[in-house]
């Protein structure tokens, strides 16, 4: 099964199935929200967007990159983790995470994803996806280091049922966005945390998948329950 590596600018079709990847930290964040009780996030284009969902619903939260400047919270992980999002929808912005789930939104099947849903995304794959995957690489123009090696990561998971995750995990690490998040902590920038890197590189921390729908013209996103017992035996 050949599957593709691409960048939002490279979209030239939509894809059957499309895995947008944001390790650091649009899809990290997300997986931490609905680890605490959050019932969907709404993915937004633009800051004006997500401010004004958040306004036209009652009890929706909004959170974006950097300083909150009106939004409810972060997109920090280690910020997410302390909060009670039980019931909540939050609307969720990101430099480039949000921006490429929404651009493929019409696919067929979108899933988003990183190294803490990376194998319930894979058993997910196995079990509803059929066919190549079109993996958007979102950070960095499509060049971003983390997000490339856990699309790589999830890739090798499905081909061959297996993958040695350390070397993927190095490379994440040593990558040019987790040394702007370590250089904001010691500048002392507002919305991101000590632990932020650290909690985007646990391995398959959370047993779901993160499903992106259209409801309503929304982009939608929900978490969907993958049963370790689905995978294939390794």
């Amino acid at each position: 099964m050949d599957h593709r590596f691409v960048g939002i600018r490279e979209l030239a079709d939509v894809p059957h199935i499309a895995v947008v990847v944001d390790v650091m930290r649009a899809f990290t964040v997300a997986a931490w929200v609905f680890s605490r009780g959050a019932e969907k996030i709404v993915l937004a284009s633009s800051d004006a967007e997500a401010l004004a969902l958040k306004d036209s619903r009652s009890g929706w939260l909004a959170l974006k990159d950097g300083a909150p400047m009106g939004f409810d919270t972060v997109n920090s992980p280690g910020l997410i983790r302390a909060l009670d999002l039980t019931g909540r929808t939050v609307v969720q912005k990101t430099t480039a995470g949000t921006v490429g789930a929404v651009a493929v939104a019409s696919a067929p099947l979108v899933l988003c994803a990183s190294f803490v849903v990376a194998g319930a995304t894979a058993r997910f794959l196995k079990t509803d996806g059929s066919g190549p995957v079109t993996f958007l690489v979102t950070g960095d123009d499509g060049q971003a280091t983390e997000d490339l090696a856990c699309a790589k990561y999830i890739g090798q998971h499905l081909a061959r049922g297996d993958a040695e995750v350390g070397p993927y995990l190095h490379r994440a690490r040593t990558s040019r966005a987790a040394a702007d998040l370590a250089d904001g902590v010691r500048r002392g920038y507002q919305g991101v945390h000590p632990d932020d890197v650290d909690l985007c590189l646990e391995v398959d921390r959370f047993p779901f998948a993160m499903v992106a729908r259209q409801e309503d013209s929304l982009t939608v996103l929900r978490p969907v329950a993958v049963s370790a017992e689905s995978a294939e035996a390794r």
